[in-house]
């Protein structure tokens, strides 16, 4: 397939993401690959005004949040582009850089979580190699540190400004709920039944909010007073609470809710409880929003089909929109379709379908990683390639997907993950039907477990895809559970299965051991630095695929880790995933 001007424009196409205001205000840092690796950028905004990127090494950068006093930044770095990341402080004019947690030596993780409002303290946390996480308060300017927590599948999510109280979540996917520490009388104490990872303090610790599905199926702002019952903040029958942000005063919180994919945002009074819907925003997804510490207005990473991850601010008051900083929208880029129809079963299943043409024709099913994530019309460059070369892409929300509420989440888990293979072949099916899909054209790919979902629908409906491509997804979960991350395999019981416990389930669910059915070319893509799935995933699929004489292509990326973060590395993926369903779908 002859490359376009469209795919052309998606190949140096750059974005920005993760934006943090400086207390002043005259100022915005974001992460952008805009020079081929993702950086910090700090853009200030007075009319005419050039940013400048920030020398924190050449390792990646994953996230960038400003000091309340102005002073630092933290920076999340991933060495190698893997997994194990460290957290470093740096000033923003680019002096003082210096290392605040995370491993030397590839062992653990460290993240951090948000400044507390107190001086300039930075709370963090810290993953050791055996899956025991810290909750460490760490000074960048003093160099002092204070673990606050300890505990498997741990992860600190605020701290009062007087370091009295610490909100914590324990458990692992699907399990997961909120406690409150008394950092200096000692004990926790409960909030609700299972919540999910977001939440925030009042600035004196008496109240804490905290996103929660408790007693309903959507996901809803919860206030919990200490010594008084929960009480609803704000909630929405027909969306999930996607993120939220809780200015420094504890006054003012910006809601974004996923309304069947799309974001739409609220102001919240906490003192009052009165709920302001402000204008829809000027893009389809919002994945990033946070409250400028003076609570008047909001900075916003968002995203639509046809343009790039960008920086927004909104004014509060008036819900005026700004951009400040990325990439201009693709010329010619078509919008997504949302897409409803019944699996087999029963279930509405929802998807997003990028059409390459009016007929039946060439058609990718594309499944999201998670499987507690969800996809929404955001920018995926390799859509835009793959309709520019005649490929229409279907990309399904199967049983497990998130913003559906609970049941929807929990539909896959254990022996029910069965019926999402099925989902698959339903997604096939019905592109068939609508007249997308010529049945004899049809591919499947995911990543991560749209990878694992993409090995198991072409073992168990080997009759329906022409063509595979499996990215970091895993092939035995024994080998998983044994090669992850220790915390990563802790985490996942609840969502998988025990690898003792459920032995014979999670063989049964595995597609390496199904392999004498699958047909389909198979193209496998992997970052030798993942260990969230290790690398040995991919290595026993190309073998067990090559020793039953299954054409297969691998493609490992030595610099890349979960996620391919490198612009230079993305374009050989999108050639790679373009030529290969090319020459299996359209020659």
């Amino acid at each position: 397939m002859a490359a376009s001007t469209r795919s052309t424009a998606v190949d140096v196409a750059w974005t920005c993401g993760s934006p943090t205001l400086s207390p002043d205000g005259a100022a915005v840092a974001y992460v952008s690959d805009r020079d081929g690796v993702p950086r910090v950028w700090v853009q200030p905004l007075r009319d005419g005004a050039v940013p400048r990127v920030l020398d924190t090494g050449p390792e990646p950068v994953a996230d960038v949040l400003w000091s309340p006093d102005g002073a630092w930044l933290a920076v999340k770095i991933a060495p190698g582009g893997g997994e194990h990341t460290q957290v470093w402080a740096v000033r923003p004019d680019g002096s003082g850089l210096r290392l605040l947690a995370g491993p030397l030596d590839g062992r653990g993780s460290a993240a951090f979580v948000r400044w507390t409002g107190h001086g300039a303290t930075l709370l963090l946390a810290e993953l050791g190699p055996s899956g025991t996480a810290e909750a460490v308060l760490a000074d960048p300017a003093l160099g002092h540190r204070d673990t606050i927590a300890k505990a498997p599948l741990l992860w600190p999510v605020a701290v009062s400004r007087d370091h009295g109280r610490a909100l914590l979540r324990h458990g692992p996917r699907g399990g997961r709920f909120m406690t409150v520490a008394d950092l200096r009388a000692g004990g926790e104490r409960p909030l609700l039944p299972p919540t999910t990872d977001l939440g925030a303090l009042s600035p004196d610790g008496e109240i804490a909010y905290v996103r929660s599905d408790a007693g309903r199926d959507r996901l809803a702002l919860v206030a919990v007073p200490d010594g008084e019952a929960p009480r609803v903040v704000a909630e929405r029958p027909d969306a999930d609470l996607d993120r939220f942000s809780v200015s420094l005063d504890g006054r003012v919180a910006l809601l974004a809710w996923n309304v069947a994919g799309r974001s739409e945002l609220d102001v919240v009074s906490l003192p009052t409880g009165a709920v302001r819907a402000l204008p829809r925003p000027p893009a389809d997804v919002v994945t990033s929003v946070r409250v400028s510490y003076d609570g008047t207005r909001a900075v916003l990473a968002a995203q639509s089909p046809d343009t790039p991850s960008h920086v927004l601010l909104c004014d509060l008051a008036t819900g005026g929109y700004r951009r400040l900083a990325g990439d201009e929208p693709l010329a010619g880029g078509a919008a997504a379709e949302l897409v409803r129809f019944t699996a087999r079963d029963g279930l509405e299943l929802t998807g997003w379908l990028h059409r390459a043409g009016p007929g039946p024709g060439p058609c990718l099913i594309y499944l999201h990683g998670g499987p507690e994530s969800q996809e929404r019309p955001g920018f995926n460059p390799l859509f835009h390639r793959l309709v520019a070369a005649g490929v229409s892409v279907f990309a399904p929300n199967v049983r497990g997907s998130s913003g559906f509420g609970r049941a929807f989440l929990h539909a896959d888990d254990h022996a029910l993950r069965f019926h999402a293979i099925d989902d698959v072949a339903d997604c096939a099916a019905h592109m068939v039907r609508a007249g997308v899909a010529d049945p004899a054209r049809l591919a499947c790919m995911g990543r991560s477990y749209g990878g694992y979902l993409t090995l198991a629908a072409l073992v168990t409906y080997p009759e329906l895809f022409r063509a595979g491509v499996d990215v970091c997804g895993m092939a035995d979960f024994a080998t998983f559970y044994a090669h992850t991350e220790p915390w990563i395999a802790a985490a996942a019981v609840g969502e998988y299965g025990d690898p003792v416990a459920d032995r014979e389930l999670l063989r049964a669910l595995s597609p390496l051991h199904s392999f004498d059915r699958l047909r389909a070319p198979l193209l496998v893509v992997h970052g030798a630095q993942d260990t969230n799935v290790p690398v040995h995933e991919a290595e026993q699929v190309v073998a067990a695929a090559t020793a039953r004489g299954v054409p297969c292509r691998y493609l490992l990326f030595e610099d890349e880790g979960h996620e391919t973060v490198r612009i230079a590395n993305k374009v050989v993926f999108w050639d790679a995933v373009t030529g290969w369903l090319g020459e299996w779908l359209t020659a």
